[in-house]
């Protein structure tokens, strides 16, 4: 069976692109499977997977990425420039469809790449499923011009899968309940064999001067969603060091508000790609508490899962699928959103506390082998891909070849 993700980002740098990059491996490894990716560039390169390049008018983002600083959002896109990125997702699809020649396509995010397969069905008789990340839903909410295109296409789905059921919810209530039989929820996952039990630090202690220092931890996208300002404006009453790792639209207004507060105890390190995945996995095991303060109803949350694998306790708003990860005092504690004074409470008593600590750590790590790994989410997968098989046409439909000017037809079609 051959299997062509489609995705409108990079793989990395954003919770979606890793879910592709790594449900894409995976797959690899079984025989029987092959795989491939249309996807968007990034700055680096996955020599492990076969990609096709998706092209872009311009970046566009549902709430920004790292690897474009300056980059549109989906939700303020205008009629004529959706109908743009369409004919070059559309395009670029067409040239992997008829390299690959797939049997199944996997849609990443209810976008405009699902309404690229629902033509691509139309055109091969390809069946198509879609995962939805949530950040798609929150762009149909703020411009319904998303919602008519999508639930046509969404009624042709085979399957929709949900990262979470909080996700899968807020979908339903967005594109409608008539999708609830056919949708349900397949966690991301970890490759727990990349996080041993123990690590050794080797690098950041040095580089960074953090031997004796107590350390919280946000990795993410600076943008607005992420709520790294209320950490940053509990920082005065946190009893310990907090590196936040990476980049976004927010990163000046962050870095002025620490300055502002005069705060000495924030330090901010940049976006850490794969030429510093290293540091990032030595973060993650040093740090004493992570901290998840989104405002936004988050899908599951890639970063906590990561920190978790390495044995660090969670400090998370209570929002979206992240009640599906952290259970209050048992491995972590869930906060109410928008609230600095609960995040400096809830840090410092992991931090002062070792036994609590050390509670945690074992439990957060016993959380993600238990629940959260992605052999378990793969084995989800083949099967849902074997059902979605059932009636397609292979690849291209057999006994025909495809017209020499697909193309020239997309062209001459008036999209507006």
């Amino acid at each position: 069976m051959k299997i062509l993700f489609l995705q409108g980002f990079p793989l990395q740098g954003c919770g979606s692109g890793i879910y592709t990059k790594e449900l894409a491996i995976g797959l690899q490894k079984n025989k029987n499977i092959k795989v491939a990716v249309a996807t968007a560039e990034g700055r680096e390169k996955v020599s492990s997977l076969k990609t096709y390049p998706l092209e872009l008018p311009f970046p566009v983002a549902f709430s920004g990425h790292p690897d474009w600083p300056v980059c549109r959002l989906y939700k303020d896109l205008s009629p004529k420039e959706i109908i743009s990125v369409f004919r070059s997702f559309l395009t670029s699809t067409i040239d992997a469809v008829e390299d690959f020649k797939p049997d199944i396509i996997h849609v990443q995010h209810i976008s405009l790449l699902l309404w690229v397969a629902n033509f691509i069905k139309s055109l091969y008789g390809i069946n198509f499923v879609v995962t939805n990340h949530g950040t798609c839903v929150m762009a149909a909410k703020s411009n319904k011009d998303y919602i008519p295109l999508s639930q046509d296409a969404l009624r042709k789905a085979k399957k929709i899968i949900a990262v979470s059921r909080d996700s899968k919810n807020e979908m339903l209530d967005v594109f409608g309940y008539e999708f609830l039989k056919k949708t349900s929820a397949v966690p991301s996952g970890i490759k727990i064999e990349n996080f041993p039990v123990e690590k050794q630090i080797k690098i950041i202690n040095k580089k960074y001067s953090l031997e004796g220092k107590k350390i919280i931890l946000f990795t993410g996208k600076l943008t607005s969603l992420k709520g790294t300002e209320y950490l940053i404006k509990a920082a005065k009453d946190i009893k310990g060091d907090i590196y936040i790792i990476g980049d976004g639209p927010e990163k000046r207004n962050l870095e002025d508000l620490a300055r502002n507060l005069s705060l000495s105890n924030v330090h901010f390190l940049g976006y850490m790609g794969d030429e510093s995945r290293e540091e990032l996995i030595e973060f993650y095991y040093r740090a004493d508490v992570f901290v998840a303060p989104s405002v936004a109803e988050e899908a599951l949350g890639l970063v906590i899962l990561e920190a978790m694998a390495c044995s660090t306790p969670v400090v998370a708003t209570r929002k979206g699928g992240i009640p599906s990860i952290i259970k209050n005092g048992f491995n972590g504690f869930l906060i109410r959103p928008k609230n600095s004074k609960q995040i400096a409470e809830f840090c410092n008593k992991v931090l002062e506390d070792d036994v609590l600590r050390q509670k945690m750590k074992s439990n957060a790590r016993e959380t993600v082998e238990k629940k959260f790994s992605w052999t378990k989410a793969v084995k989800k997968y083949i099967r849902i891909y074997q059902q979605a098989y059932s009636g397609s046409v292979s690849g291209i439909k057999k006994n025909e070849k495809p017209a020499n000017n697909i193309h020239s037809n997309i062209e001459t079609t008036k999209f507006s």
